[in-house]
């Protein structure tokens, strides 16, 4: 890349912003241009307005950037950036994308236009392809921009395993979650819920990843994606881990592959991120591991920079066909991470 392109960063003082912040640090096609945040954070230094919750310190070039209440209309006027990064609340992000698509490539983290008919929603290695989208969706609403979603955390992890097991037929898939803390953002879930304790419970979530893992598994029409065509049912929980979304997978397959040919689809699966050599892209997007007890939070979330997903305890089921654990970091590649790898696939065809 000859020229980085300028970002914008919606909602830069949340957990999912920061990271964002963190993971554009010496990003080779990327510079961080605008942080923007709510009234009461904008006109004060960043290192003022946020309270850092990253596990390196602040750049001190973003401590001394001014934050943002930005808009459409004095965006344009200054011209400050290319390309916007969103990690706004759900409730928010809906009519602040709609305003900045018009005229920006929007990433969004957010659930508000994850299932619209013309917003893709990208995992890159899996469904590449369905970025033609946004041409239809610009045409449709007349736009010079557009707006491009990433799928729920928890789905992203699960959907990457799913992927190189349709070759074998897949019918019907049962997931339990357990969903870190910071998923829940900050100050996220209060300590007395969640100290000795699991809850059974995420507002939302199972149906979005019931709904969203068979849009991304579907096929681009040229017009609008054809869902995929199985059974999805998830049960979500929260639980005392910081990083990494663990969960347990069962899954129904029209053949019965031995272990040795599961592992192999698992283990030799790529995407068009490791084909172009993105920068954000992992070497192997599903790491599996043969340990009896991993993958485990602590010492397999940061697998690959974070952007790996890590298999184990792969195993037949006597009433299923497959079962497996599948772990991945749910703030980089289930949030700014997986944003991130978007942002450069849709660089290289040319979209943003």
């Amino acid at each position: 890349m000859s020229n980085k392109r300028r970002v914008a960063i919606l909602g830069a003082t949340g957990a999912v912003g920061q990271r964002y912040i963190q993971l554009l640090q010496g990003h080779p096609w990327f510079e961080i241009s605008v942080l923007a945040a709510s009234e009461r954070s904008a006109g004060k230094k960043f290192k003022d307005a946020a309270t850092w919750l990253m596990d390196t310190d602040m750049p001190k070039e973003i401590g001394e950037m001014q934050v943002a209440n930005i808009d459409v209309k004095s965006a344009e006027q200054t011209d400050d950036f290319d390309l916007v990064f969103t990690s706004l609340p759900g409730d928010l992000a809906g009519p602040v994308e709609n305003e900045f698509g018009a005229h920006y490539p929007v990433f969004s983290k957010a659930s508000a236009h994850r299932m619209d008919n013309d917003v893709p929603l990208i995992i890159p290695e899996i469904n590449p392809d369905h970025i033609e989208l946004v041409k239809v969706q610009q045409k449709k609403r007349n736009w010079k921009g557009f707006i491009t979603t990433d799928p729920n955390c928890s789905t992203i992890g699960m959907t990457l395993t799913l992927k190189p097991l349709m070759q074998f037929g897949i019918q019907q898939v049962m997931v339990t979650t357990m969903q870190a803390l910071s998923g829940a953002g900050y100050p996220g879930v209060p300590s007395l819920d969640i100290i000795d304790n699991v809850i059974p419970y995420i507002s939302g979530e199972e149906e979005k990843m019931e709904s969203e893992a068979l849009k991304i598994l579907g096929t681009f029409n040229g017009v609008s994606i054809d869902y995929a065509d199985f059974q999805l049912s998830a049960s979500c929980n929260r639980v005392n881990v910081k990083d990494g979304h663990l969960e347990a997978v069962f899954i129904k397959l029209d053949k019965e592959p031995s272990l040795e040919e599961t592992e192999t689809a698992f283990t030799t699966f790529k995407g068009e991120p490791q084909k172009l050599k993105l920068p954000s892209a992992p070497t192997q997007p599903i790491i599996v591991r043969h340990e009896k007890n991993r993958p485990q939070p602590r010492y397999d979330r940061d697998a690959e920079q974070g952007q790996s997903v890590v298999v184990g305890r792969l195993r037949k089921d006597p009433i299923m066909t497959l079962k497996y654990m599948c772990l991945s970091h749910n703030t980089v590649r289930g949030a700014a991470g997986g944003g991130i790898l978007s942002a450069e696939l849709y660089v290289t065809k040319g979209l943003a």
